[in-house]
């Protein structure tokens, strides 16, 4: 009997063609999360769900999917999904890092460079018709250029964002609550996460989302930065206390900000919209052909695997799966 799986959203080429080889595939018909009565509705009696990073999974909902045996996220943070609760009921759980590295530390440099250099209000001056000809005191920026950029978060992103760095002759530090080697082409110095705060000129942020994590760069941590600092997170929203970045912003504790995720997606926080000294993106950072693609394929193969009685290749929860 061939296995049943649930897309919540149809996912790019060849992911569900690859999924229909293999399974009868169900997609989720709208464009919006499905609640969790949709996802029961839709997903009852299947073996696998295939998940975006919007979409919560908990143990309430798995114990209201007697038959789930997998889980194949969509991106690579999984903090969407209950791995404690997973990992309890045998299902296994994987994610799409590798394919996205790339992509998310270019999306990185763009808002580093963006924020420094003011894009958006000159983009936003130019629509409003209000460019009366070039004047010498206009949006001048922060020199990017032999600054000195702090990573926080030093995994495969953030080794993609160090070596676009020497492209710009700049002084790397970085921090990460879990002690990482430096590889062989990276020129970079590990730093404790104050230090960072208190040298770096450009700080941009790599790290999961964990309790660890979760508000990291808090009030304290705004008020170490320097006044010429600029502020970028590609990773996820909650790392930052977004209320207290727009009065960061508003008040000149810091010079600008580019964000690309929300601490309550997609939802911004009050007053961020309005602050000019920061760029916010839609959530972009995997946001090219290629790595979408990339991603729906790695979660189809996940799901043939762990569906197939083989080791998923990006397994999140190795517990499970030794316990199948």
């Amino acid at each position: 009997m061939t296995d049943s799986v649930f897309v919540t959203y149809p996912i790019p080429d060849p992911g569900l063609p690859l999924l229909r080889e293999h399974f009868e595939v169900r997609v989720f018909g709208a464009e919006r999360a499905p609640t969790a009565d949709e996802v029961v509705d839709n997903a009852g009696g299947c073996s696998g769900i295939v998940t975006l990073v919007r979409d919560r999974v908990d143990g309430a909902l798995m114990d209201r999917l007697p038959g789930l045996k997998a889980v194949a996220n969509y991106g690579v943070g999984y903090d969407n999904i209950d791995i404690p609760a997973a990992t309890e009921r045998g299902i296994l759980v994987t994610n799409t890092p590798g394919v996205l590295t790339d992509a998310t530390a270019d999306l990185t440099w763009a808002l580093m460079l963006a924020a420094a250099r003011r894009v958006g209000e000159g983009e936003r001056m130019m629509r409003a018709g209000e460019f009366h000809g070039w004047d010498p005191r206009m949006l001048l920026g922060g020199d990017v250029w032999g600054k000195t950029l702090g990573i926080v978060g030093f995994g495969r992103i953030g080794h993609a964002v160090a070596r676009r760095a020497r492209g710009f002759d700049m002084r790397v530090l970085f921090y990460d609550v879990v002690p990482q080697a430096v590889p062989d082409d990276i020129t970079a110095e590990p730093v404790e996460l104050e230090r960072l705060l208190e040298e770096s000129d450009f700080i941009t942020l790599h790290v999961a989302l964990t309790e660890q994590t979760r508000h990291l760069v808090d009030e304290a941590a705004l008020r170490r930065m320097k006044p010429t600092a600029y502020l970028v997170n590609t990773s996820r929203g909650p790392v930052i206390d977004e209320a207290m970045l727009v009065r960061a912003l508003r008040e000149g504790w810091i010079a600008g900000a580019g964000l690309d995720v929300y601490e309550h997606e997609p939802q911004l926080a009050p007053g961020l919209a309005e602050v000019p000294n920061v760029v916010v993106l839609p959530h972009l950072g995997s946001a090219t052909f290629g790595s979408r693609s990339g991603m729906a394929e790695l979660a189809a193969r996940n799901m043939i695997a762990a569906l197939g009685g083989e080791r998923p290749p990006t397994l999140v929860n190795a517990d499970a799966w030794r316990g199948a």
